[in-house]
C-alpha cells in the first residue's frame, strides 16, 4: 500500500503539475495585462479600507485566513530543501513562481467571490473552486459534468484538510516544542485540541479574528528576526543578493551545473508555499464583504507575495546571510556534497539551518525561537484547514434539507479534526503527508485546469472594476450587465439596492 501511495502521489506531484503552474501563471500574467505589478496600488488600498459586514469578514481577515493556510512550515523547511538541493539560486525562481502566481490568484479568487453564496443555517458567505466549477455552466449542456468535477474537487479537498494535514501539522508543534523546551507529546496534544476545539466552535468569525490577530504578528517577528540578522551582517547583503541572482542563472562556479535543480526547486517550493493556483485560496476569499469580485481578488494576489517574497525570502536570507547551509548535487543528502558553509556536521536539512543561522547571532536561540515559529505557523494552517474542510462540507448540505444533519454534520467535522490533531501530534505521521499531499495534488490539477476555462468572468470583473475606477466610481459587481450568469447573489443584491 505504501509503494501504491508514493507512486500515486508522484505521479500527481510530477513535473506536469509544476510545468501547469508555471504555465497558467503565464498566461494569466499576460491576460491580465501584468496586474500583478500595476494593480499593486489597488491590492494595498483593499486591504487597508475593506469593511466587515454580519455575513462577510473584512478583506484584511480573509487576507490573514488565507495566508494563515499559505505560510507554514513550508515556508521554513520548504526553502532550506530548495536551497540544500537547487542552491541558492532556487530563491530567485522561488520569485519568479510569486510573481506569476500572483495572477493565477486573482484569477481564482474572482471567481470565488463572483459565485459565492449565503450559507442558509449561519448567513456566512460561502464559495471556492466547487461552487464556481458547478455554477459557471450551470446554463449550460455541460452542467451535469461540472458538477460531478466540483464534487470530485470537494471530496478531494474535504478527504486532505479534515484529517491528514491537519495531524501532520499538530505533529510538527509537538516535535519542535518538545525538542526546544522538552514538553511531553501528550501535553502539546492536550493544549492543541483544547485550543483548537475553543477558536473552531465559533465559526468563521472567530477564526477570522483569531488570525487577523496571530498571522500579522507571526510573519512580523519572523520577517523583523531575518532583518536584524542582516542589520547584524550587513556588510554581507550584497554578496548574498549577488550570489542568490549569479546561481540562477548558473553563473556560480560553486553551483556549476546545477541550474536545471535550481528551476526545478524553486519552482517546486514555491508553488507548494504560495498555494496559487492550487485551489486553496479562493474559500478564504469568498467570505470577504466587497462591493465587487476584483477588490478581493487583488487582496489574494497579494497574499501570494506576503508568502514568498516576505516570508521564505526572510528564511533564505537568514540561511545565506549566516553562510549556515549546505548544498548536495543529486536531489539527495547521499550525493556530493557542492558546498559546506559553516554549518557542523549531523544538521539535517530543513529547519536545522535556520536554527544555527539564529544561534551564529546569539547562541542558544534557535531551537526556541524556530520552535516558537513552527508553532505558530503550523497551528494557523490547521484553523485554515478546517475552514477548507467545511466550506466544502458545506458545499454538500446545500443538498439536505433538514437543518439539524446538516448541524450534526459540521459538529461532527469539528470533532473529527480536533481528534487528528490530538492523534497526530502523538504518532508519527507515517504514510500521511504522502495521503494529504494526493489530495492537495489532485485539487491542484483539478482547480487550475478548471480555472482555465472559466477564466472569461473573471476578465469581465477586472475589466469592469478599471472601467468604474476610471469613471470616478467605487466598483459595484452587477453580473447581469456583464452578461455573467448564475452569479445569484450578487443580482439578490442588486435587486436589494435598488
Amino acid at each position: 500500500m505504501a509503494n501504491i501511495i508514493d507512486s500515486l502521489n508522484s505521479v500527481i506531484w510530477s513535473p506536469a503539475l509544476v510545468f501547469l503552474c508555471l504555465g497558467a501563471g503565464v498566461f494569466f500574467t499576460i491576460a491580465t495585462g501584468f496586474l500583478q505589478i500595476r494593480c499593486i496600488p489597488d491590492m494595498v488600498r483593499q486591504i487597508r479600507t475593506g469593511e466587515k459586514s454580519d455575513s462577510g469578514v473584512s478583506s484584511f481577515q480573509s487576507l490573514m485566513i488565507s495566508l494563515a493556510g499559505r505560510v507554514g512550515v513550508g515556508n521554513i523547511a520548504g526553502v532550506a530543501t530548495a536551497i540544500a538541493f537547487g542552491g541558492p539560486g532556487a530563491v530567485f525562481w522561488m520569485w519568479v513562481v510569486a510573481l506569476l502566481g500572483s495572477a493565477t490568484s486573482f484569477i481564482e479568487c474572482t471567481l470565488a467571490q463572483i459565485y459565492k453564496e449565503k450559507d442558509r443555517d449561519t448567513g456566512e458567505y460561502r464559495g471556492g473552486p466547487a461552487y464556481y466549477i458547478e455554477k459557471a455552466y450551470k446554463h449550460t449542456a455541460a452542467a451535469p459534468f461540472m458538477l460531478l468535477y466540483a464534487i470530485v474537487f470537494a471530496v478531494s479537498m474535504i478527504l486532505a484538510t479534515s484529517y491528514f494535514l491537519p495531524g501532520i501539522q499538530a505533529n510538527g508543534v509537538a516535535a519542535a516544542v518538545n525538542n526546544a523546551w522538552g514538553i511531553d507529546f501528550k501535553i502539546s496534544a492536550a493544549i492543541l485540541g483544547l485550543s483548537l476545539a475553543a477558536i473552531i466552535i465559533g465559526g468563521i468569525k472567530r477564526i477570522a479574528n483569531f488570525a487577523a490577530t496571530v498571522v500579522p504578528f507571526m510573519a512580523v517577528l519572523y520577517i523583523i528576526a531575518a532583518l536584524i540578522i542582516m542589520a547584524v551582517n550587513y556588510d554581507r547583503i550584497d554578496d548574498v543578493f549577488s550570489l542568490i541572482f549569479r546561481s540562477a542563472f548558473d553563473l556560480e562556479s560553486t553551483f556549476g551545473g546545477m541550474l536545471g535543480v535550481a528551476i526545478m526547486w524553486g519552482v517546486k517550493r514555491g508553488i507548494y508555499s504560495n498555494e496559487a493556483g492550487q485551489g486553496t485560496g479562493p474559500q478564504s476569499a469568498a467570505a470577504a464583504e466587497v462591493s465587487h469580485p476584483a477588490k478581493q481578488g487583488f487582496v489574494q494576489a497579494f497574499a501570494v507575495y506576503i508568502d514568498t517574497l516576505f516570508v521564505c525570502s526572510a528564511t533564505a536570507f537568514i540561511i545565506i546571510s549566516t553562510d549556515m547551509y549546505k548544498v548536495f548535487r543529486g536531489e539527495s543528502e547521499d550525493g556530493e556534497l557542492a558546498y559546506a558553509g559553516a554549518l557542523r556536521d549531523g544538521v539535517p536539512v530543513g529547519p536545522g539551518f535556520v536554527q544555527e543561522g539564529l544561534n551564529s547571532f546569539a547562541s542558544g536561540i534557535g531551537p526556541s525561537f524556530v520552535a516558537l515559529a513552527i508553532m505558530l505557523f503550523a497551528f494557523t494552517t490547521v484553523l485554515a484547514y478546517y475552514y477548507m474542510a467545511e466550506t466544502n462540507l458545506a458545499y454538500f448540505n446545500r443538498w439536505i434539507p433538514n437543518r439539524g444533519v446538516r448541524r450534526g454534520i459540521i459538529w461532527s467535522l469539528r470533532v473529527l479534526i480536533v481528534i487528528s490533531v490530538v492523534v497526530g501530534a502523538t504518532t508519527t505521521p507515517g504514510t500521511a503527508w504522502a495521503l494529504g499531499d494526493i489530495g492537495v495534488g489532485a485539487t491542484a490539477w483539478l482547480n487550475i485546469v478548471a480555472i482555465l476555462f472559466l477564466q472569461i468572468p473573471a476578465h469581465k470583473a477586472l475589466w469592469d472594476y478599471h472601467k468604474q475606477k476610471k469613471a470616478g466610481k467605487d466598483p459595484e459587481f452587477d453580473p447581469e450587465a456583464l452578461g455573467i450568469k448564475n452569479a445569484e447573489f450578487w443580482v439578490e443584491r442588486k435587486n436589494a439596492q435598488s
